[in-house]
């Protein structure tokens, strides 16, 4: 108890002196495979196998191989933004599995032009270079069945977080993710706290004197080193599967709740300290190879063109699967809510099951 008593101590000291962020590692949010996107991120209690890591990682338990892994790509943004996942869980007994997640999301060949006029106050375009803009995600995930709670599934993630701009700076961070799943009859329920300890940033900057002088002369504001941290946040799920036609027409629908705690957003429900946003997905499959997945998601309240009346946005989703053999290869079409052509994103991942051998 009195361990628990310090950390809990030093954890809010340290929140004291970091500045809370409301929207800090936002790419930690985009979410991965493209099953997940085609419901409009509605997934925390339907999730299984590898992707479990990053949506709720007692979802681990339920894979049905040995090993699996899950490679994804997307890019935002007509291709400006690219969104990179890779993913690995291993079943360790019949009542444990472990994984791991690696994810980056990056603008790449930016152009840096704060040395674009020399010491004489010359322009010289040979003094352009270019530079990345890249965030990177390591998640560690376990997840156990609890044989005494018949029904309930725990699992967590210790997470490691690498931010980098270029050469001028960067930050190191981590967290601590913790999710469970209750499975009664066809219902799944679900929670996941996400940063459940707060996730921390430490940013530290290495700019020379003449871009230092570059960014005072614009009148923009030097950079300097600071420790961020990202406040909880809490979705509750449900889900439920019926079947129909000799069992080999399966309907899924799930609905989530995602709650914040960092100030009023604009969602649809909202106040000063906590906001609500709900998601919605469902999944149409048949004999267990193909399937059929829409979703809303990201429903929020924004100003209209004219700033004068606020009006509910919705992204809408759509998707499509094919499960064969040891491959499910996943497609999603997503729109980030303004019903804009140019902003939709095409999305694939691929799954991959793996069992051993077994000795003859």
């Amino acid at each position: 108890m009195y361990k628990i008593l310090v950390l809990s101590l030093l954890v809010f000291t340290s929140v004291i002196h970091a500045q809370v962020r409301k929207y800090s590692n936002e790419f930690l949010n985009i979410g991965v495979g493209a099953r997940a996107l085609g419901m409009g991120n509605a997934n925390v209690a339907s999730v299984e196998g590898v992707n479990s890591g990053y949506w709720n990682p007692a979802g681990l338990l339920k894979q049905k191989n040995d090993l699996e892994v899950g490679l994804m790509h997307a890019e935002y943004f007509a291709g400006i933004a690219k969104y990179d996942f890779v993913g690995v869980s291993k079943r360790i007994d019949s009542n444990s599995v472990a994984g791991f997640s690696l994810l980056r999301f990056g603008v790449d060949n930016i152009p840096n032009t704060l040395d674009l006029v020399d010491a004489n106050g010359n322009i010289d375009y040979n003094r352009v270079s270019t530079f990345n803009a890249v965030d990177f995600a390591a998640l560690l995930s376990y997840a156990r069945k609890i044989p005494q709670l018949k029904g309930v599934e725990l699992g967590g993630n210790f997470k490691i977080i690498r931010r980098k701009l270029g050469e001028f700076g960067g930050a190191w961070g981590f967290g601590l993710d913790a999710g469970a799943k209750y499975h009664y009859k066809k219902w799944t329920f679900a929670a996941m706290c996400r940063d459940i300890t707060g996730t921390f940033n430490a940013w530290s900057y290495n700019l020379n004197p003449s871009q230092i002088a570059t960014f005072q002369q614009t009148g923009n504001e030097i950079p300097s080193s600071s420790l961020e941290v990202t406040l909880p946040k809490l979705i509750l799920g449900a889900s439920h599967t019926a079947l129909f036609w000799k069992d080999n027409l399966s309907v899924l629908g799930e609905i989530n709740l995602v709650n914040t705690f960092d100030g009023m957003r604009n969602t649809v429900i909202k106040s000063n300290t906590w906001s609500m946003e709900p998601a919605f997905g469902v999944e149409i499959g048949y004999k267990g190879f193909i399937y059929l997945r829409g979703g809303l998601g990201n429903i929020q309240k924004q100003l209209n063109d004219r700033a004068t009346l606020y009006v509910t946005t919705v992204q809408p989703n759509f998707g499509v699967g094919v499960k064969y053999k040891i491959f499910t290869i996943d497609y999603a079409l997503t729109d980030i809510g303004d019903r804009s052509v140019a902003l939709y994103s095409n999305i694939f991942s691929l799954k991959i099951d793996i069992n051993k051998k077994m000795n003859k």
